[in-house]
């Protein structure tokens, strides 16, 4: 496996990083090309959980995708956290498009993967890119950075429906724009494709998140998947026993766990059988 960390800058000059797990070339398989999953972790805004990234990453590996885990900026660091953490997943995604040979991947099937905090940065991500006005202030064509699929694990769509205050000292760092705030008011008919789950009983990022983000794709008529778990809280990532943190044995949920084959079945839906591992 190929993992590398690389500094990129995105499109409004702002560096960050992003670690790659890339599997090595297999010249035996008919299909040499494969796809990308972009995995951005949530955290709060003030920081990136590990448990959902690089187990997610290879757990993507694993089923023949080539994977990346995204790092954004945070409520720590300068300036606030948005437009810029949306325009790293576009930089992210216009990156691997152009060094798609590189990387042997497929730049048709490029796939954003976003937890909690990091959903709400892939689903700004998806908006911004369709947006005009983003597209001529820092120049990029919505073909070059729109991801091909979106999946959205328990995401932070509107800001003001999480269970619990915002800290005093952060509140300065939230974005005001309306549409970033609720990013399910810029879902448009060219969002990209999108699989959701969450758990019912979710404490922190609350229900209506993913409720009203459905209910935006399916008023704009765009295909989606979703699976509302009974149990399982917040932040559950793969819901397996090996992604469990100490003394939150909540974690280990063989029921939310489903999340993961379902979206493998809904990806091969969608877009054939994928590259074997």
């Amino acid at each position: 496996m190929r993992v590398e960390n690389l500094t990129l800058t995105n499109f409004n000059n702002r560096e960050y990083q992003v670690h790659t797990y890339v599997l090595e070339p297999n010249p035996e398989l008919v299909e040499q090309k494969r796809p990308l999953a972009i995995v951005v972790p949530g955290g709060s805004f003030n920081h990136l959980s590990k448990r959902e990234g690089e187990p997610v990453a290879l757990a993507f590996n694993n089923q023949g995708f080539n994977s990346v885990v995204m790092e954004y900026n945070l409520v720590q660091d300068p300036g606030k956290i948005y437009p810029d953490a949306g325009l790293d997943v576009l930089s992210t995604v216009k990156y691997f498009r152009d060094h798609a040979d590189e990387y042997q991947l497929d730049k048709d099937k490029i796939l954003t993967v976003g937890f909690s905090a990091g959903g709400h940065v892939v689903s700004v991500a998806n908006n911004m890119a369709l947006n005009k006005n983003y597209q001529t202030k820092y120049d990029f064509d919505k073909t070059d950075v729109l991801p091909n699929k979106t999946i959205l694990g328990y995401p932070l769509i509107d800001i003001k429906k999480i269970g619990f205050p915002i800290p005093e000292d952060q509140k300065a760092k939230m974005p005001v724009e309306e549409d970033i705030l609720d990013s399910a008011l810029g879902v448009t008919r060219e969002t990209p494709d999108t699989f959701i789950f969450q758990a019912w009983d979710d404490p922190v990022v609350l229900i209506g998140n993913s409720i009203e983000y459905i209910g935006a794709l399916n008023k704009n008529k765009v295909s989606a998947e979703a699976h509302l778990f009974n149990h399982g809280y917040h932040g559950f990532s793969l819901a397996r026993h090996n992604v469990e943190t100490k003394g939150q044995d909540w974690q280990d949920n063989p029921h939310a766990a489903h999340w993961f084959n379902l979206a493998m079945e809904w990806l091969k839906s969608e877009w054939g059988e994928l590259c074997e591992a």
